[in-house]
């Protein structure tokens, strides 16, 4: 009986053993995946060199091209790696005819090798027309993609690595499909000039000095926006046109053409003025990158700074790119509502009726790749597209680098864009904060000569706006 009963008991602690096991078994953590904010952001700033590098020859592409394929490359790389991101959501469902592929969350991927993927990717398609004409820098898209592959083939599997491959190929080939379908925008640069009626008259903008351009991406209005609704497009009214001496338009008109004549004849403070308008200028094609691209350049400096890691890359150059992407939209949507004319031909016009010598008037903005001087870029003056595009960028850094834990106040840091270049003034400068960053640059344009001050006080607030409406966007759950 003992025996038997003994018998039992082995019986009964072997199979609660068995169920203790299979418990275990079920409950058992599955092997940890590497999620997004594990791995650095160096993939961004290798891919951003090549865009600096191409954006800075890119016929056609300045000034709407550049931030709409910012916009486009950022947010393709977000949401092909926003899965792994917890915390985070896609932003797909908020834009119609966008059909981002179907993500397995039960595989792993090595998620630079994705993004790395989705960049090469589109941007062969964004600067095709390059592979002709700069075949050198063209053949970098294909060089970095494979130089990183290399790399990355060293920290994963041949099988993750693949599919992490088609990954970022497969949400790339989804956002280039819904970007075909915005016709205002795709291949836009294709036909920067196309014909447009500009109105005439007094205070209208026409052609200028000395290479009389005609106007570019007159209807950029029409494309479509990340995040900026239709009815906040257009910028508020300009001060009234006016040719009255006491009036606030002429007296805009005379702060431009003073700041410009003091530069020219080395007056008091002309070597801060003459440092500021060249420092932020980026006017010059074949000279240096664009416009809005140069607010990529200062996050760049930024993230390598602080080391950031992928995920908050990943989310950072999505917002400053949609941010830039819109900003652009609103900026000539209203430039070519208002059709401000620029202060080179007011003051030419009307300040000679009272100072002759100003019938000579012109900018400082000079270039140095086909000699021409004075120039002007040829699109009406109001709203100033440089202020807009570093208001929208100035806001998208302070969200991330200030009043932060790690930062509680305001950032300070010091722009390298331009070291060592012995063309026009590149010393660094040193800013205070990213609000520094958009005012300064902002005020550079009137001792260039090309813009007034309210084009560039209202460009700020757009981008601004721009930049607070793609903040908005459900990036959380």
């Amino acid at each position: 009986m003992k025996v038997i009963q003994h018998s039992k008991i082995l019986l009964l602690v072997a199979g609660i053993s068995v169920l203790f096991f299979q418990a275990c078994k079920e409950v058992e953590v599955p092997q940890s995946r590497k999620i997004v904010r594990e791995f650095d952001s160096s993939v961004f700033l290798k891919w951003n060199r090549v865009f600096l590098d191409l954006d800075r020859y890119a016929v056609g592409y300045r000034p709407g091209p550049v931030p709409h394929a910012l916009g486009h490359l950022g947010f393709a790389a977000y949401e092909a790696v926003v899965p792994g991101m917890p915390g985070y959501n896609s932003l797909a469902n908020h834009y119609p005819d966008l059909n981002i592929p179907e993500f397995d969350e039960s595989l792993e991927y090595h998620w630079p090798t994705v993004i790395n993927e989705s960049y090469a990717y589109l941007m062969r398609r964004f600067f095709f027309h390059m592979e002709a004409s700069h075949s050198n820098l063209y053949d970098k898209i294909e060089v970095t993609r494979v130089q990183l592959r290399a790399q990355y083939a060293q920290e994963t599997t041949p099988e993750i690595l693949k599919r992490s491959e088609e990954r970022g190929r497969e949400v790339a080939l989804a956002v280039y499909e819904w970007e075909e379908k915005d016709l205002a925008a795709h291949n836009a640069f294709l036909n920067p000039q196309p014909p447009y009626n500009a109105p005439r008259g007094p205070g209208f903008w026409e052609p200028t000095i000395p290479d009389l351009t005609n106007a570019m991406f007159p209807f950029w209005g029409q494309v479509r926006t990340f995040a900026l609704r239709e009815d906040e497009q257009l910028a508020r009214k300009p001060i009234p046109y006016s040719e009255n001496p006491q009036s606030l338009f002429y007296a805009q008109a005379m702060e431009v053409y003073s700041r410009v004549k003091n530069i020219k004849e080395n007056g008091p403070g002309s070597f801060q003025d003459k440092w500021i308008a060249e420092f932020w200028s980026d006017d010059i094609l074949g000279l240096t990158f664009s416009p809005p691209a140069r607010l990529v350049a200062v996050a760049d400096q930024i993230v390598e700074k602080e080391n950031i890691n992928l995920e908050t890359g990943v989310e950072l150059y999505a917002k400053m790119g949609m941010a830039l992407c819109d900003a652009s939209v609103a900026l000539w949507q209203s430039k070519y509502v208002y059709n401000v004319e620029r202060p080179v031909s007011y003051i030419r016009r009307v300040i000679s009726q009272q100072i002759p010598e100003a019938a000579n008037f012109t900018t400082c903005l000079n270039n140095p790749v086909n000699g021409m001087q004075g120039v002007t870029p040829a699109f009406p003056a109001y709203p100033s597209g440089h202020s807009g595009f570093g208001g929208a960028g100035a806001k998208i850094l302070s969200s991330f680098f200030e009043y932060t834990n790690e930062h509680p106040g305001t950032y300070s840091f010091t722009d390298n864009c331009h070291e060592n270049r012995s063309e026009f003034l590149g010393i660094p400068r040193t800013l205070s904060s990213f609000r520094n960053l958009a005012d300064e640059n902002a005020y550079s344009r009137v001792p260039l000569g090309v813009h007034f001050r309210m084009d560039c006080d209202e460009g700020v607030r757009l981008g601004e706006l721009t930049a607070q409406r793609v903040l908005e966007l459900p990036w959380k759950r």
